[in-house]
């Protein structure tokens, strides 16, 4: 079997990419690529898992591929476009990482700094949006993203995470009973069970667990419990 580099594959994608390489490669914009982008990741989560329940790698690798190749895509297609190349990203992570690793890279003596504290460094000469809800992606999962915001904005430093959720919960229960007599509306119900939903994400927050990979978890022990035929009804 041939062995193939690194960058035996930058050229393998770029002759995808040529003027007579494959159709469906040379149609692929960064907006196309998106959702690719997002299912490769998942990808690879789910490889992660097998590899933790069996520990076989050869899922994670293959899954690890296809996110190198949505990697390379999107620096080729931007080289394409004039705006940089693909030893560019690599340039600017390897200087990241030996800027926030000062005790690895700084040699002897040199004091060790927070990794907030370097990343602020960082900032430093850079635009940074006006508003916190700016500032965390917003293709981000839900509650990823709303417990990066709230820790942003530090949100609940005075409130006690379990009686913030109680509030939230009581609200959702009032609105659902009343809901019975007096229809609220989808809209009503919905807004009381986002911050039913942002209430937790807090509390994840305060334990210091991660909403989206809890919740994962327990989504995933909770189907692993149900019969085959409960997904028939």
């Amino acid at each position: 079997m041939e062995k193939y580099r690194y960058e035996d594959f930058l050229r393998i994608v770029a002759r995808l990419r040529a003027e007579d390489g494959c159709p469906w490669d040379r149609a692929q914009t960064h907006g196309s690529l998106k959702t690719c982008l997002v299912e490769e990741c998942y990808e690879v989560l789910e490889g992660i898992r097998l590899l933790e329940e069996d520990g076989e790698g050869d899922n994670l690798c293959e899954e690890l591929g296809d996110l190198l190749l949505q990697v390379v895509l999107h620096a080729r297609i931007a080289q394409e476009e004039g705006l940089f190349a693909m030893e560019d990203v690599v340039q600017g992570i390897s200087e990241k990482m030996i800027r926030r690793h000062p005790h690895v890279f700084g040699g002897d003596g040199q004091l060790v700094q927070a990794w907030e504290d370097i990343k602020e460094q960082e900032k430093n000469g850079k635009e940074i949006p006006a508003r916190i809800q700016d500032q965390v992606p917003r293709a981000f999962p839900a509650l990823l993203r709303a417990q990066k915001i709230l820790k942003k904005y530090g949100y609940g430093r005075q409130e006690n995470p379990f009686e913030q959720m109680e509030r939230t919960l009581e609200g959702l229960r009032g609105l659902y009973e009343e809901e019975k007599t007096v229809p609220a509306g989808k809209e009503a119900l919905e807004q009381a069970a986002g911050n039913m939903l942002l209430a937790a994400a807090f509390l994840c927050n305060a334990l210091g667990v991660q909403a989206e990979s809890a919740l994962m978890q327990a989504a995933e022990a909770f189907s692993g419990d149900l019969p085959a035929a409960e997904f028939d009804k």
